[in-house]
């Protein structure tokens, strides 16, 4: 039992810790693009206009500008996380996400050279947010060299850490939660299957009117 609850807190922990980075519109656009190569194109967009937005605030000096900086860089940040997330998951799942890849790239080609430029010549609020931005080059830089990768050689690393992360749990759990949670995954990978193949009353070769 307590092993089991220590799982649950490593899992969940991530999931407390992130801050809400889109704006509500944003997030109904994302719940509403099912297919990854629209969501990563959506996400490619919002990360792009944060970084717009950041070069407009440090185009003219005015008080209380620094904080929407960090808060903007902050935002850039968890969006890019997102965009590797959403990739890694579809890679898990066999799908094709070149188109959203080449979004991704071109976005993240046209923000590392802004953020070095910002970090090369630092403006002088710049200490009040220079912690975000280091993180967001580093974190644009890191998911950029992603999204060049061969995609089969990262699909690899991605089934790789999976199944690495998913011995490391399951070696915390007791043989019957060991057990149930197979069982939802079966069920889960059968409920998959399914709705990939939906039941049609057509015959072979009939096209829909």
């Amino acid at each position: 039992m307590i092993k089991a609850a220590v799982c649950f807190c490593l899992l969940a922990a991530p999931l407390a810790a992130q801050k809400d980075f889109n704006t509500a519109d944003e997030a109904d656009q994302i719940r509403e693009a099912q297919e990854p190569n629209e969501r990563l194109k959506l996400y490619a967009k919002f990360a792009r206009q944060r970084i717009a937005m950041v070069q407009q605030l440090l185009s003219k000096e005015k008080a209380g500008r620094s904080i929407l900086i960090h808060d903007a860089l902050e935002e850039f940040s968890g969006i890019v996380d997102a965009i590797d997330s959403v990739t890694d998951d579809a890679l898990k799942r066999k799908l094709d996400v070149k188109i959203g890849l080449t979004a991704v790239a071109d976005m993240e080609k046209e923000a590392v050279p802004v953020l070095q430029k910002i970090q090369d010549a630092p403006p002088k609020d710049y200490p009040r947010y220079e912690f975000v931005l280091k993180q967001a080059l580093e974190t644009a830089t890191d998911s950029l060299q992603l999204a060049q990768q061969d995609v089969r050689t990262r699909t690899s690393d991605v089934e790789a850490r999976e199944a690495k992360e998913k011995k490391e749990i399951e070696g915390m759990l007791t043989p019957t939660d060991l057990k149930a949670k197979r069982q939802q995954e079966a069920k889960a990978a059968e409920q998959e299957k399914k709705e990939r193949k939906a039941p049609t009353l057509r015959r072979k070769g009939e096209q829909p009117k």
